[in-house]
């Protein structure tokens, strides 16, 4: 029973977690650029979903519909105004660039919502589904799961289908050729920044009903993330999200066999293995920067 019911809860919070990477993932297969403000783009979605349930009681779930159009034009805009000119330059100035702005979100929302840890409770936040042999399934982590899914599902069909999606998918495989063949960079390089915010934001407003909100509530996905892109290979999509799922199974295979204490640690005993057996990662392609 602690097995099956450690591997459901392991798959569900992987799913989320997978979500997140997959936003870091895509931005950095498109731009090359490390994105180390994606944590707090996540405690931005926390935030919003947290603030549209309190004031005008909209269901976090139901939130999702105002969150990722709006975190979608806030991605888009910053890479526009931001980014894009430190694309040509070393790769320590974008570093620096994005560091500097993810402090400056979480710092600005210190100042406005104060340290106090914000819980999101709605009615069936302690809710759970009994299964046979007394396995219980929290209704929040299932219903982001199925949304994490249906979310999944239509970025590869966008990416697969669509003409956009197969202009993102040539920049990432060769900007100087895309951009030889018609195809806008720049226009490429927004679009994948903002569809990674808002993949972000939405993993964000799933999980805040299972996290304290805080202004750093960011900085511990940060380096899950980064640890899923790495484990399924910097730049891929599907690596990100089958990375997502391992992270979270070794997660709650830790907290129940060993302790909860030792979960991150665990973590970060796989990021070092994959670093130092495949530093391509799963899906990544042997001799890739």
């Amino acid at each position: 029973m602690l097995f099956f019911q450690s591997l459901i809860s392991g798959i569900l919070i992987g799913g989320v977690y997978a979500l997140a990477a997959m936003g870091m993932s895509l931005v950095f297969g498109v731009m090359n650029i490390s994105n180390f403000a994606h944590g707090e783009l996540m405690m931005l979605g926390m935030y919003m979903a947290y603030y549209l349930f309190t004031l005008l009681n909209i269901d976090p779930f139901l939130s999702l519909l105002i969150i990722m159009p709006l975190t979608f034009v806030f991605g888009y805009v910053i890479e526009k105004t931001m980014i894009d000119r430190v694309m040509d330059h070393p790769s320590e100035n974008q570093i620096l660039l994005t560091v500097g702005f993810g402090l400056i979100m979480s710092n600005s929302a210190l100042l406005a919502f104060t340290s106090d840890p914000k819980i999101l409770t709605t009615s069936y936040s302690s809710s759970s589904i009994a299964l046979p042999g007394g396995i219980s399934v929290s209704i929040p982590m299932l219903l982001s799961f199925l949304v994490t899914c249906i979310l999944t599902a239509a970025l590869y069909l966008f990416l697969a289908k669509s003409r956009t999606g197969m202009a993102l998918r040539a920049t990432s495989q060769n900007r100087e050729a895309a951009q030889l063949m018609g195809i806008n960079v720049s226009r490429m390089s927004a679009i994948a920044f903002g569809t990674g915010t808002l993949l972000a934001a939405s993993a964000g407003a799933m999980i805040a009903q299972t996290y304290y909100i805080d202004p750093f509530a960011g900085h511990i996905f940060l380096l899950k993330s980064f640890t899923i892109c790495v484990l399924g290979g910097l730049g891929s999509v599907i690596g990100a999200g089958i990375g997502g799922i391992i992270i979270g199974l070794a997660e709650a295979m830790s907290s129940a066999y060993l302790s909860s204490d030792w979960k991150d640690v665990l973590v970060f005993i796989l990021f070092l293995a994959i670093l130092l057996l495949r530093p391509q990662g799963l899906f990544g392609k042997k001799g890739e920067q």
